[in-house]
């Protein structure tokens, strides 16, 4: 897709700014709205009240001892989090009250022996996790090129000020980043960099966008930045050649950020760069598609449809996503986003610790204020790519994910359905607990959320789906007209042998206006138990399950039902259900089950 651009990079690749803002004491900062400075400030001044977070060797090491990698996190992300209030408190006030902090947190990254999170912490996809990271041999993962960014970003606001505390200090944050990114960027392949067939995931724009910022944003020499620059985009088509033309993100919603945002991130610098390089690229149908996939999977409020490692509930698109349906020219994302950025409380990013995507916010600001079109209409979707159906009326709004369960992030469903009415979750897909190290081990599919049992699926005995990319739907299909939407598939191939099954065809159908249907049809041996995941506590009564006011369930040829409650103590759960979810078990009393959903 970039064949044919390196050369022109090459020739006419020049300096890049630090921001649509500018430097420290720039006029841009003094003419942003007074609203948008006082909290800029006041972050800064509540950054300023609370103490640098300590680091020890036992927080890193805690990983590869326990496999817990969220106290680590807390304390590295808070330390650039309380970095950035900083920063850009300074910018605004430019009366060298924030300077001192600044200092501090900008010498204790500098400190850190390296930016790798724990749970990065190897030299091969997969290899080995090392208790303790090698300063002399750095780890490039997503934070580490992302710590370097945000320091490069700070040394292009405040050069000036940061010298005039002490000449020495920007250059020995400039050998920081050329040590642990700029230098084994050029000189090593990391898995990410992609190589061949082999599969990318988000790791490779996110890096790639980063790496960027870092060597840009730095007074680095030309060369440097030409064979950045080159590695980048041979990066950036690895990436590409693992999304359908559809634009689908196999790793759900929540990795488009970090994906689809991220290629827009990278593409952007290098436009800056080399103005006018991506030109062709912005008009791809694939980029537009890519871009509006977060559009197509939104409910209502902030719930999402939500396969793979992915919440149910999800923060406020903004300005990253409004400037990526600008560039492709897409008016329904802007509409979108620019409709979630006016409802949002976080409209600033204050939770967010990439300093450059929380500049781009405050630049963009003014604009999607200004933005005054209406967000339109939902309508259905389909993503062949990854098996993915989407279909909606007035009240209901549901998604069934076929595919493979081989994907990035994968969790075992295929055949999974998703069901919302009048916005509102009622069969449901539970997501991701707080991520540790089994979650990306080989032990990933004996947590609970990862498994078919607790998906909206069938068991055989105590028989689940089976992970890997063999594992997969079988004659998937999906009809959109204006009386209904029907999505069919047989699920038999995403189950081991010991199911004894010859077929499991799942024909979901929306009758629009009216009702969901869901059909099953059962060819095996060994006997079908069919998971239902609620959020509301079920009442089973002569076959009909009643979700409070919300829905009922009309059962036929089911035996009878049972409901297990499932307690609710995790943190990243909590961020969309409450302390209490249900599994409803519902025994296939013939060949064949249909649900019957108003």
């Amino acid at each position: 897709m970039f064949s044919g651009r390196i050369e022109c990079l090459a020739q006419s690749l020049g300096d890049v700014a630090a921001s649509a803002l500018g430097p420290y004491g720039s006029d841009a900062w003094t003419a942003l709205p007074s609203q948008v400075r006082t909290q800029l400030v006041a972050s800064g001044e509540g950054a300023l009240a609370e103490p640098w977070p300590q680091i020890l060797a036992s927080d890193y090491r805690a990983y590869v001892k326990t496999g817990d990698r969220a106290r680590f996190e807390a304390l590295y992300f808070a330390r650039r989090l309380k970095l950035n209030h900083l920063v850009l408190a300074e910018c605004v006030e430019r009366q060298g009250r924030f300077l001192d902090a600044i200092v501090d947190g900008l010498w204790l990254i500098a400190e850190e022996s390296g930016w790798q999170l724990p749970a990065h912490n190897a030299y091969g996809r997969g290899g080995q996790r090392l208790p303790l990271p090698n300063p002399a041999d750095p780890v490039i993962d997503l934070f580490a090129a992302e710590t370097a960014a945000n320091i490069a970003a700070i040394l292009s606001l405040l050069r000036a000020p940061l010298i005039a505390v002490d000449p020495g200090l920007c250059p020995r944050l400039e050998q920081e980043i050329g040590q642990r990114i700029l230098a084994p960027y050029l000189a090593r392949h990391f898995w990410w960099m992609g190589k061949g067939d082999e599969r990318m995931n988000n790791w490779t724009a996110w890096i790639t966008q980063n790496v960027l910022l870092s060597a840009f944003l730095l007074p680095t020499a030309q060369p440097q930045r030409r064979a950045v620059a080159q590695k980048a985009l041979s990066s950036l088509d690895a990436f590409l050649k693992d999304y359908a033309e559809d634009g689908a993100c196999e790793e759900g919603v929540v990795y488009y950020r970090h994906a689809a945002l991220c290629l827009h991130g990278a593409m952007t610098v290098l436009d800056e760069a080399s103005p006018g390089l991506m030109a062709p690229l912005w008009q791809h149908p694939k980029i537009r598609n890519m871009a509006e996939f977060i559009l197509h999977m939104h409910v209502a409020d902030d719930y999402y449809f939500n396969f793979a490692d992915a919440a149910a509930v999800v923060e406020p698109c903004g300005a990253r996503e409004f400037l990526f349906g600008k560039a492709v020219g897409s008016l329904p994302l802007q509409d979108f986003a620019a409709a979630d950025w006016r409802r949002s409380a976080s409209r600033l990013m204050p939770n967010e610790w990439n300093l450059w995507y929380r500049l781009q916010a405050i630049a963009a600001a003014g604009e999607i204020e200004s933005w005054t079109r209406d967000v339109p209409a939902k309508s259905d979707s389909l993503y062949p790519g990854i098996g993915l159906a989407i279909a909606r009326d007035g009240r209901y709004a549901l998604a069934v994910k076929g595919g493979h369960n081989g994907e990035s992030h994968n969790h075992n469903d295929v055949g999974s359905i998703t069901l919302y009415k009048d916005g509102q979750p009622l069969l449901i897909d539970v997501g991701v607990e707080t991520y540790t190290a089994k979650t990306f081990s080989p032990r990933r599919y004996e947590i609970w959320t990862m498994q078919s049992a607790y998906h909206n699926l069938p068991s055989f005995g105590d028989v689940m789906q089976r992970d890997g990319e063999a594992f997969a739907a079988r004659d998937f299909a999906a009809r959109f007209d204006t009386e209904m939407a029907e999505i069919s598939l047989d699920i038999a191939g995403a189950y081991p042998p010991e199911a004894e099954l010859q077929a499991y065809r799942r024909s979901v159908r929306l009758l629009r206006g009216r009702h969901v249907e869901i059909r099953d049809e059962h060819e095996g041996s060994r006997p079908a138990i069919l998971s239902l995941m609620t959020l509301m506590e079920p009442d089973v009564q002569d076959g009909v399950i009643r979700l409070g006011e919300l829905a009922r369930i009309h059962l036929q040829g089911a035996g009878p039902i049972t409901a297990e409650p499932l307690d609710i103590t995790d943190a990243r759960l909590r961020q969309s259900w409450p302390a209490r979810l249900y599994r409803l078990l519902v025994p296939l009393a013939g060949p064949s089950l249909t649900l019957t959903i108003v």
